[in-house]
């Protein structure tokens, strides 16, 4: 285990119903006990049906067991799974040092659709998120998983991106294990996925 630049951690995983949030959550979380640091994962705030915000937060620290909500204001990392919600969670949870990772594949929270009001202008929200995070990985995860046979491959590289930028160490075997746990049947794929999502962040 290494020394963590900060401690805690803070991670915020924002969403909406069935991208797979809790899963990216246990995903590092399980990898980074695995790893022997203290993971505190907070609840799922908002509304989880398909099409509802979802946001899950994680604390992790090589130290001690923290309790699991993080004060807004005091995210250190932000992985966005879409584009709206991760500005959405920038702006109660950011600061001048935070790094987002974010997925810009737009899908329509239900505060758009049942509202009627139209979706933002995808340059205009990534400039805002930009301007926003102290760096910014956009990370084309959904068309590379379509590259790779399997949309549901995308949350798999968003979490490669996410070891690529260096802010949460986590080992090649313990994300191997975790892997192997949870993805029996899918281990090449997921393995090929992550390795995606490091490449992918390394070029920038």
């Amino acid at each position: 285990m290494n020394k963590l630049a900060k401690d805690p951690i803070n991670v915020v995983v924002a969403g909406v119903g069935g991208q797979g949030n809790v899963m990216v959550t246990l995903v590092l979380g399980n990898t980074l006990v695995h790893d022997g640091y203290f993971v505190t994962i907070g609840e799922t705030y908002g509304a989880s049906q398909r099409g509802g915000s979802v946001m899950s937060h994680l604390k992790i620290s090589a130290e001690k067991q923290y309790s699991p909500l993080i004060p807004e204001g005091q995210a250190d990392i932000v992985l966005g799974m879409e584009p709206v919600e991760t500005l959405r969670v920038l702006k109660s949870y950011g600061n001048q040092n935070v790094v987002t990772v974010l997925n810009p594949r737009p899908i329509h929270p239900v505060d758009f659709t049942g509202s009627g009001a139209g979706y933002p202008d995808m340059e205009s929200l990534l400039a805002q998120v930009a301007g926003m995070s102290a760096k910014t990985y956009v990370v084309e995860a959904t068309g590379e998983a379509q590259k790779l046979g399997n949309p549901m491959l995308a949350n798999m590289i968003l979490i490669g991106a996410l070891i690529q930028t260096g802010l949460v160490t986590i080992s090649r075997e313990a994300i191997e294990k975790t892997i192997r746990d949870m993805f029996p049947k899918a281990v090449k794929e997921n393995i090929a996925a992550l390795s995606k999502g490091r490449e992918l962040a390394a070029g920038q």
